[in-house]
């Protein structure tokens, strides 16, 4: 199943000389199944028929739903050796942001290897857990092993826009693909971070509330040589400012109570300030401080279509997320903020989750990480964005973050997510796929 290299760098790239795991997220990557979101996307269908096919190649037999053209989803059941203990889902998503080619080093569609690492849109968020689940359960079935229970294993589309034409469609449409399990295991957690000059992993328990909005001003048209104090990009670009410039308030939950114990437990601290214990985590500071509070970026802005001409309303988009149950909240105080006179448009609104960091299965994933990376402190952690969790939350499904990568110290990892030059070590690849066949055999 080779994907269609572009170039004889690509085709080194998919060489045999690379890890299986390596060689499937490049082929991945190949695939730019890049969503603009709105449903402007190029796809996922090329790339969902892929991860089936290499399915097939290990004895299983994958369905698809493709409930709007070139959306396709995928999933396939893995018999465990236990019926009787409830299913764990595996899930990833197909799609990946979009990529400016000439902000890159690389080609971000070309799967290049390169100084031990795999760069491209996707090594980071999520090719690369989509070929570590793949490859972990094909270690298990080309070894004659079954799981210790039956595994779920789906592949979504359309999750980088909030999983409107992706995981939302299948838990409505397609509820049998789940049934029998209770837990479910996806991306963003499980990797590790420097705390000072030791390591620890974070593995996500929660997830911030998503409300994307549009704030939409409106005003007078005119000629642009006029005076024209009823502007409506000017009032919009005030709202946008002071948005884009409030500073939200730190407000803990459970989760981020026992985050902030363990940074001060690994780091030696005696600080009591959760900003300055982000501090101590060097590179994936920016990440964790987003978990303590309401975030509201300013994305997108359009407005007018000639030099000459003052447009009569201006529009752009935020990116809203909120600490789980505060989203009415936070709406109003975004009201306040901007003033009664713009428009707020919720475009897309999804929950929050945060779930208990004890019971069987954390305890499972814990013990995994700690038979290849022994003495390792593992961390919960809220995790500041989204996953597909959030629809299978709406079956009763339990979702944790866990895509175990051990990361060099000097990586940049979280400031990867939907970044320049995106990129992962292969030998990371390689733990995390011998960790997820560890869990897989043991729980």
């Amino acid at each position: 199943m080779p994907a269609e290299p572009h170039s004889d760098e690509t085709r080194a790239a998919a060489s045999t000389d690379l890890p299986e795991v390596a060689r499937i997220a490049a082929d991945l990557i190949r695939f730019d199944t890049s969503n603009y979101g709105g449903g402007n996307a190029k796809g996922e269908r090329e790339a969902a028929e892929y991860v089936g096919a290499y399915l097939e190649s290990i004895g299983l037999k994958p369905e698809y739903f493709e409930p709007i053209a070139r959306r396709t989803n995928v999933m396939a059941r893995v018999a465990g050796r236990n019926p009787d203990k409830p299913a764990l889902i595996l899930h990833g998503h197909l799609d990946v942001v979009p990529a400016a080619a000439e902000s890159w080093s690389v080609d971000p569609f070309e799967g290049v290897v390169r100084d031990g690492l795999l760069w491209g849109r996707g090594a980071v968020d999520m090719k690369n857990m989509d070929a570590m689940i793949l490859t972990a359960v094909a270690d298990i079935l080309r070894a004659g092993e079954q799981p210790e229970r039956d595994i779920i294993l789906a592949f979504f589309a359309d999750e980088e826009n909030g999983g409107v034409e992706g995981s939302a469609l299948v838990v409505r449409q397609r509820p049998e693909w789940f049934e029998g399990a209770t837990e479910a295991i996806s991306e963003v957690g499980g990797y590790s971070i420097s705390v000072g000059d030791r390591r620890a992993y974070l593995l996500q328990v929660g997830e911030k509330a998503l409300v994307w909005i549009r704030l939409r001003a409106r005003g007078r048209a005119g000629h642009g040589s006029r005076v024209h104090p009823d502007n409506a990009i000017t009032r919009l670009a005030e709202a946008v400012a002071a948005l884009g410039r409030t500073e939200w308030p730190v407000s803990l939950t459970t989760t981020t109570e026992a985050l902030l114990a363990g940074l001060k437990d690994v780091s030696g601290s005696n600080d009591d300030d959760p900003d300055a214990l982000a501090e101590t985590t060097g590179a994936a500071e920016a990440f964790i401080r987003s978990t303590f509070r309401t975030t509201t970026n300013p994305t997108v802005l359009t407005a007018g279509y000639k030099h000459n001409v003052i447009p009569d309303t201006a529009e752009a988009l935020i990116d809203v997320r909120t600490l789980p149950g505060t989203e009415d909240a936070a709406l109003a105080d975004i009201q306040r903020i901007v003033g009664d006179d713009i428009e707020i448009e919720i475009v897309v609104r999804d929950i929050g989750l945060e779930v208990p960091y004890e019971g069987s299965l954390v305890d499972a994933m814990v013990a995994s990480l700690g038979r290849h990376d022994p003495g390792i402190p593992v961390i919960p952690y809220l995790l500041g964005a989204g996953t597909d969790n959030k629809a299978l939350s709406t079956l009763g499904i339990t979702g944790y973050g866990f895509a175990p990568l051990r990361l060099p110290a000097d990586l940049d990892f979280t400031g990867m997510f939907h970044g320049v030059d995106e990129r992962v070590p292969i030998d990371a690849l390689v733990f995390g796929q011998r960790v997820l066949t560890d869990l897989l055999r043991s729980y």
